[in-house]
């Protein structure tokens, strides 16, 4: 499955989320939405105003969810 995290600079969830994942060793993507203004309309097409979304398969979230990650690592 596909993972892809979008970031912000200076977000601690953002950097949070991604420790979380690699200590779950999990593979992921990181895509900045300061940088990448396609992303930015994307996560505000699905309703997200705020950093880091996670989009795993068909499963999206934002903010630190340790308890969504833990599912990935299961799956």
């Amino acid at each position: 499955m596909q993972v892809t995290v979008y970031t912000l600079p200076s977000c601690i969830q953002c950097d949070t989320t991604k420790k979380y994942l690699d200590q779950s060793k999990i593979d992921y993507s990181i895509v900045d939405l300061s940088t990448d203004e396609d992303a930015y309309e994307l996560i505000k097409s699905l309703g997200y105003q705020q950093a880091p979304v996670v989009i795993a398969g068909d499963a999206h979230w934002s903010g630190f969810r340790p308890d969504m990650i833990s599912k990935l690592s299961v799956a």
